[in-house]
């Protein structure tokens, strides 16, 4: 037998792990349509195509040329043809939309999206969550979206005895995930909130954990979840009711968001993802973070990592938010989620997808210039809003800061990573 020398053998090693970099990365592109136009953005992707899936940024209703239709049903339609166009351009349909997430600044015009975007869709619609916010990038809604490629065992999920009048389904089961449509606390059926902030917020918890069950699965399957909330629910109360339904230490990732308003009137709701294989569900926590009964840093869905909302808190002892500025609190943010991807083997290359809590969107410019510095070639697709009001930006006592900024993120670990 033929014995190598050792540089030779070196040499041999270091061109098989670079071509096996290589093909890691081959597996997350950038999906840019041909007709991007005036709306192609150096920032983030319009798509980004990580194998399984397709990661569609947040869009809104200018036509390629910049122009607004005149009326919002039409803009709602036109809003669909650009997720549909970053869709086709990944070789896939509207039917491997599984998963959309929209965002009004008017909730009175909830009743006439949902009509524009069940004629777009007819009785094939993805899982939704809706929710309103106080500002988009591009007014008066965005929309973004999560495509399956493989249509096998695509399914809509409904609860025994469901009713509503909402013609999305409640959930959308994928050949390894569910995602869970938003469930607010209101009766689906009479659309009927309880007086009681406790009882919105256990209707809510009930109704996503209905959704989970029919389809076959329990709480401890989420991987992630938004709870989705408005000044009528104190969070310390949400998340002593939230703790109770899930295990110490070993909850769901999270990006807890105070919104302007929800469909119906209604003051809290959930949405999620939920993974199949439990053995494929695992919770990242860096070893200087305590665990929490509410929220995970980070939870791995198979190659999935879905990674909790974060913003300028510095942890550890005196932690809180001391920079002033959305720049220097987006340092400390990218800081904090590079820990937590640190953790679980990972880098900022391996982001397929991030969604923006902004202050004020008056300052996306600013924001963007120190974001770009920390992606490489492929820009992870991203949702930007302004959820609710600025602000009073004033420090406290102690010298802390308000937030002035959140991202949550989902990463892709290479094929034949650990």
């Amino acid at each position: 037998m033929r014995i190598l020398s050792p540089q030779l053998g070196l040499r041999i090693l270091a061109a098989l792990l670079l071509c096996s970099t290589l093909a890691a990365q081959d597996h997350i592109r950038a999906v840019v349509p041909a007709q991007a136009g005036v709306l192609a953005n150096r920032f983030y992707s319009p798509g980004v195509d990580a194998g399984d899936y397709l990661y569609v940024s947040g869009q809104g209703p200018r036509k390629p040329d910049g122009s607004l239709p005149a009326n919002f049903h039409d803009q709602v339609r036109q809003v669909l043809d650009n997720v549909q166009a970053i869709v086709k351009s990944a070789g896939l349909s509207m039917d491997h939309v599984v998963y959309m997430q929209v965002y009004l600044e008017d909730m009175t015009k909830y009743a006439e999206a949902k009509k524009a975007i069940s004629e777009y869709f007819g009785k094939s619609q993805p899982a939704q969550a809706v929710l309103g916010v106080a500002r988009t990038p591009n007014s008066p809604i965005e929309i973004n979206a999560v495509a399956v490629r493989s249509l096998e065992k695509k399914k809509p999920i409904y609860p025994a005895n469901y009713k509503s009048d909402d013609p999305a389904p409640p959930g959308m089961l994928t050949h390894d995930r569910l995602f869970v449509s938003s469930m607010t606390g209101a009766d689906p059926a009479s659309g009927k909130i309880p007086d009681d902030p406790a009882s919105q917020v256990d209707l809510a918890l009930d109704r996503m954990e209905a959704v989970v069950k029919a389809a076959g699965l329990e709480l401890k399957n989420m991987v992630f979840v938004n709870p989705y909330l408005t000044t009528e629910i104190p969070t310390r109360l949400m998340n002593e009711h939230y703790a109770k339904r899930f295990e110490f230490g070993n909850t769901p990732a999270r990006a807890t968001i105070e919104v302007s308003s929800l469909p119906g009137g209604a003051h809290i709701e959930y949405t999620g993802v939920a993974v199949r294989d439990l053995t494929q569900r695992k919770a990242v926590r860096p070893k200087n973070m305590p665990p929490s009964p509410t929220a995970s840093p980070c939870v791995f869905a198979g190659d999935t990592l879905y990674c909790s909302a974060k913003d300028g808190f510095i942890p550890g002892p005196h932690g809180g938010v001391y920079a002033t500025s959305t720049q220097h609190q987006l340092r400390q943010t990218m800081r904090n989620q590079l820990d937590n991807l640190e953790e679980a083997g990972m880098n900022f290359d391996q982001v397929v997808a991030t969604n923006v809590y902004l202050d004020n969107l008056s300052e996306l410019s600013a924001f963007d210039e120190v974001y770009a510095q920390y992606f490489g070639s492929v820009p992870p697709a991203r949702t930007t809003v302004q959820q609710i009001a600025p602000t009073e930006r004033k420090a406290d006592k102690d010298d802390h800061f308000p937030g002035l900024e959140q991202v949550s993120l989902i990463a892709v670990r290479n094929r034949g990573g650990h």
